[in-house]
């Protein structure tokens, strides 16, 4: 026998139409003890929510969040909103005895962040869990990749080499709230060099302890605002379509955060990582990719080609060594089993999917197929993000034992 979990959404954007997907799809793929109910969707727009709730089966909707917090119904409250939001919407929920799942980064700011695993810690000892959505994790190749790191096939990490590069950011892009610090607290890097720490410190089981150094760049200090009235910013914050007299000209706005970031750090097992983030990066569309080199081999995931990792070993010596790429397809490998036949390749979307079911073993006691990150271990990706951001600004190194 199952039983329902009622799950409520903030935010129905880009996150939000994710989420919804995700939840929707695990109760038919994913068996378990709790099957996941689509209770209520909360958001701003209240024109558009009736159509949203419909579409993806919500059974009703809000435009008012703090109603989720006492409603008896609710088990989970999944927040998919604005950085800056994070912190008052996980907070309210952990208070109202909520299970919550989070968007990345934890939060737009370190003291956000730092509130909410506080506060996560409290609340577990009460029996509520919390989790937050770094869905790359959840592919089957990276997954793979987890299991032959923790069976020594790589030997002692010496370096990592992670990025994560777009090209949707360019000038003609709108300022949506990604580009301003207040709402989102950094620019590319917070959004994409967190997922990329996050992997990073996922796969080889090992802390961050320094960032030897850092640069950042604004490239584009003004960007055209939202039409008013008109399509505003599409996915992602790509340009949606001029509104007006053609040859008006278009309102600004300041962009005051990163375009670009790269770091260098050290792991606390001795190795070397290094990691760039950009959405100015004219060919890349959603190219994130991580290297983890070892002392007796290698291997390499691209996002790209997510169903691909590539191995290299040499387990008879230099004569056969060499680069293997491996299709995790196969049933043993990490959720294959619960989707298609081999060589059918999963997609963006079931990185959410399988997070969702993880997330309901978890809710019945049992284990996730891979570890799932909660408010304390995105906190620790947070002070990264935090360090990388102050040796930037500083032009100097970082210790993470300064980032409290």
């Amino acid at each position: 026998m199952t039983r329902p979990l009622a799950v409520a959404l903030i935010g129905q954007q880009f996150m939000g139409r994710a989420h919804s997907n995700a939840w929707g799809q695990a109760g038919r793929f994913f068996e378990g003890d709790r099957r996941p109910l689509l209770h209520a969707v909360a958001a701003r727009d209240a024109a558009s929510l009736p159509a949203f709730a419909e579409r993806w089966g919500w059974s009703r909707w809000t435009d008012d969040w703090r109603t989720l917090a006492d409603d008896p119904a609710v088990e989970l409250v999944d927040v998919a909103t604005p950085n800056h939001l994070h912190r008052e919407q996980a907070l309210a929920m952990l208070s109202a005895g909520k299970h919550v799942a989070c968007e990345k980064p934890l939060a737009g700011t370190l003291a956000d962040a730092r509130a909410m695993r506080d506060a996560a810690l409290r609340a577990k000892r009460r029996g509520t869990q919390t989790f937050v959505w770094f869905n790359y994790r959840r592919c089957p190749a990276v997954g793979l990749a987890y299991h032959l790191i923790r069976e020594g096939r790589l030997g002692a990490v010496r370096h990592v080499r992670a990025l994560y590069l777009q090209s949707w950011g360019g000038p003609d892009t709108p300022r949506s709230w990604r580009f301003q610090r207040k709402l989102a607290g950094s620019g590319a890097h917070g959004d994409l060099n967190a997922h990329m720490i996050d992997l990073a410190r996922f796969l080889t089981g090992e802390e961050i302890t320094v960032v030897h150094g850092a640069a950042a760049r604004t490239f584009i200090a003004r960007r055209p605002l939202p039409d008013e009235g008109g399509a505003g910013v599409g996915k992602r914050g790509a340009p949606g379509r001029r509104g007006g007299r053609q040859g008006r000209q278009r309102r600004s706005g300041r962009s005051d955060v990163d375009d670009s970031l790269a770091f260098l750090a050290g792991l606390s097992g001795g190795g070397l990582a290094s990691f760039e983030a950009t959405r100015l990066a004219p060919g890349h569309l959603n190219d994130n990719r991580i290297e983890i080199n070892g002392e007796r081999g290698s291997l390499a995931f691209a996002f790209e080609d997510m169903n691909v990792l590539w191995l290299h070993d040499a387990p008879e010596g230099a004569r056969t060594a060499g680069w293997r790429r491996i299709v995790a397809t196969d049933v043993t490998h990490p959720y294959v089993a619960r989707w298609w036949p081999e060589g059918h390749v999963l997609g963006y979307e079931h990185g959410f999917v399988n997070m969702a079911a993880d997330i309901l073993a978890a809710l019945s006691g049992r284990e996730p197929a891979l570890p799932l990150p909660d408010f304390e271990d995105a906190w620790r990706t947070q002070r990264v993000l935090e360090a990388a951001a102050r040796a930037a600004a500083a032009g100097r190194a970082v210790g993470l034992g300064a980032v409290r």
